[in-house]
């Protein structure tokens, strides 16, 4: 997951950074809650960094941290203490801050004097506004092109700030402070045994926020229940997922991460507020993009299919029109990612949508497909099909650049990302030998997504009785499969090719992409025992998961973004490849391992972690720039979950399926409040047995597995010969 025109991994934020996060925006600090400007810190709000330094310092010292807990995803308390001055080890003054991020932050200060005599505390906050562009940040190359002014009236600081006419600010605001241009500071005496405490908020002044006014009050707590926002926000989220019992507490303890953290990473269309979409994951990538956020919402389904119904509609507003070199923009092309700063704005052309995404257009129609099996409105459904249809013609007449019935890439922008599948790290494509690929490329899994999507709208089309459609499309589908295990197939390895290059030559590096044609069944039968052996061989199965590539390949590096670490979101997508052809035992290893490696990082699994074996290293090496929480990671584990227990339904077909394969030692299951159609259900695993309360008139509990829409578009062609 990269931005636009980035080509390495995240900036590293440091140890103990801590991160928070509610919608759009976030905050990255220090573990004692300081913020340096120096680093990848600062409060951010729509792709800028409005707080850049925020350093509280006690009678002229910073406080020594002693805990930093996170108590939800957008609400952190930092406990630290005030350093003595004469050099004893033991301090009075112990200071916690309490921060909630919203539109800004809000920060509650407060000392407490655990010394039999007043402590006189000079405290101060020195702070700092940058506006720099999050890409600026992260890549640490800020261009300090802003005209800043500061401004001290009464308890108010205002720091404003323009560039090529845009103007940009912060308000700090802080009752009972001495407000200077440069700083707050506080004269309190903190009584015996007593506290003294303050509170603070930043928010932003911008023409895009609005004013000051409207973003204060989004911290305002309501009368009696005591809740911020963001805490009823939160609230109406948990009512609405199920509500989990597990037998194993750490898996159990895992999935409510999973949950919370999804509940974060939820954002609005400024458009259409009701539509609540996906985002790719925190620090870095707060914004809509189209693999990841459609990714996540796909694997989320279970828990909330209206993030997948809201990101497609979003995605649909945004759908290519022209043809814009710029932006990568082609008509019916999905976008790879939006971004709201004016700085990448310019860059772009002026616009905030960055198309260059390979697979982002063919995983829009196979996850519409998904969609339209939960039980929405037809008419809901039906208004997306056009959209459907725009991005297979993009399939058709710009994805598939040379005619030869596979969809490529190669960027159109100089300065856009030189690999546009998922693993988009610049050296993310090579050979067997660690040479790298030149585009043209085709992928192996680009191709299982267009045969997905294929199936997909040719059971609509069946579906709706549009038997044309869905002949040319079934058709397209049967011949691009031939055509797959023809030309990427390696005979003499075992093993699919990554890739085709721009000279049609096999990309013949062993990598862990293979693993989403399992998923979408685009793997001939005779072939997928030896790409199951291939994935869990030692060079592939680190023992904490799947690598993105084989340790004997030339590019291959444990500490690597893309050749060689492990990505959970990966060997989610693996693991229900291994079950759709039956290959239980290995679906069962692979899920078992990354859930105890979530165990390592309190039951949070990161964006990615590195390669190494757990035979060399007994714990899972944390990858330094990992973003976390971020979408991907956080809907793993539901993915696991839910294809052990081969969870899944087709409302419109009247079926609900579970069969469930989960491993002993994830003990029994109890599911509340599961979402299906416009109802509720329950659900019970007890030594492997399912039992189903509360299906939909109409629907019917099945034992096996939901038949496929490759299945469905097979019937529907014999039915029609028959």
């Amino acid at each position: 997951m990269a931005g636009w025109n980035v080509d390495t991994a995240a900036g590293a934020l440091g140890a103990g950074t801590v991160t928070l996060v509610e919608g759009s925006s976030f905050c990255i600090s220090a573990p004692n809650g300081d913020i340096h400007a120096e680093l990848p810190h600062g409060v951010f709000v729509h792709d800028t960094r409005v707080l850049s330094g925020w350093s509280l310092t006690i009678n002229g010292k910073p406080l020594e941290s002693l805990a930093a807990e996170t108590r939800e995803p957008y609400r952190a308390l930092f406990v630290g203490r005030v350093p003595q001055s004469e050099g004893y080890a033991d301090t009075p003054l112990i200071v916690q801050r309490l921060r909630e991020v919203g539109v800004g932050i809000q920060e509650q200060i407060t000392v407490r004097n655990h010394s039999l005599k007043p402590a006189q505390c000079e405290m101060a906050l020195s702070i700092e506004a940058d506006f720099a562009d999050l890409f600026e940040v992260k890549e640490a190359r800020i261009q300090g092109r802003w005209h800043q002014t500061r401004r001290a009236a009464g308890d108010t600081l205002t720091i404003g700030a323009t560039w090529q006419e845009v103007r940009k600010g912060v308000v700090i605001q802080a009752p009972g402070a001495v407000v200077s241009p440069e700083a707050l500071t506080y004269e309190v005496s903190v009584p015996p045994h007593g506290q003294w405490s303050t509170v603070l908020t930043v928010v932003p002044d911008t023409e895009r926020a609005g004013t000051e006014g409207a973003a204060l009050a989004a911290f305002a707590h309501a009368e009696g229940d005591g809740m911020s926002p963001r805490d009823r926000r939160r609230q109406e989220w948990v009512a609405k997922i199920p509500v989990l019992q597990m037998g194993n507490r750490s898996i159990e303890r895992t999935l409510r991460r999973s949950y919370d953290d999804l509940g974060a990473l939820r954002i609005e269309d400024p458009n259409h507020p009701e539509r609540v979409v996906v985002a790719a994951g925190a620090p870095w990538f707060m914004t809509l993009f189209g693999r990841d956020s459609l990714w996540a919402s796909e694997m989320a389904l279970p828990v909330d299919p209206s993030l997948a119904l809201g990101t497609l509609q979003t995605l649909a507003d945004r759908q290519g029109t022209v043809v814009d070199p710029i932006s990568e923009e082609e008509p019916g092309k999905i976008l790879h990612e939006v971004r709201l700063d004016v700085s990448s704005g310019l860059s772009l052309g002026g616009k905030s949508n960055y198309y260059g995404s390979v697979d982002a257009t063919p995983l829009f129609v196979m996850i519409l497909g998904s969609v339209s099996r939960w039980g929405f409105a037809k008419d809901t459904i039906d208004a997306l099909l056009p959209h459907a249809d725009r991005a297979l013609d993009w399939i058709r007449d710009y994805g598939d650049k040379d005619g030869d019935g596979f969809v490529e890439y190669q960027r159109l922008n100089p300065a856009g990302l030189i690999n546009q599948g998922w693993k988009d790290s610049w050296d993310g494509i090579n050979f067997a030998d660690g040479t790298l690929a030149e585009p043209p490329i085709a992928l192996c899994e680009v191709q299982a997504y267009v045969y997905s999507a294929y199936s997909a709208r040719a059971w609509m089309a069946y579906d709706a009785g549009d038997a044309t459609l869905g002949d040319e499309l079934a058709g397209r589908a049967k011949q691009l499969k031939e055509q797959f295990n023809e030309q990427f197939w390696i005979p003499e390895r075992g093993y699919y090719a990554i890739a085709l290059d721009g000279g049609k030559r096999q990309v013949d590096s062993c990598a862990s992409n293979m693993g989403h044609c399992l998923w979408l069944g685009i793997v001939d039968d005779d072939k997928a025992p030896q790409v199951a052996e291939r994935l869990m061989s030692p060079e592939m199965f680190t023992g904490w998961g799947v690598r993105t590539l084989a340790s004997d390949m030339g590019a291959y590096n444990p500490v690597s973004y893309h050749n060689g670490s492990v990505w959970p979101h990966d060997n989610a997508l693996i693991v229900a490849g291994l079950l759709r052809y039956g290959f239980i035992a290995e679906a069962q290893r692979i899920s078992t391992a990354l859930l105890e490696a979530a165990e390592y990082s309190d039951g949070r699994l990161p964006e990615l972690f590195c390669g190494f074996s757990r035979d060399e290293l007994a714990a899972p090496v944390p990858y330094p720039t990992a973003c976390s929480p971020q979408a991907w990671a956080a809907t793993t584990p539901i993915l696991l979950v839910t294809s052990l227990m081969r969870y899944d339904t087709h409302v419109s077909r009247g079926g609900f399926w579970l069969d469930p394969v989960l491993p002993k030692s994830y003990g029994d299951l109890h599911i509340t409040n599961a979402p299906l159609a416009d109802g509720r259900i329950t659900i019970d695993i007890a030594d492997s047995v399912p039992s189903v309360q509360g299906l939909p008139d109409g629907v019917v509990f099945h034992r096996g597995h939901r038949p496929w829409m490759t299945e469905l578009v097979e019937q529907a062609n014999m039915r029609r010969k028959a």
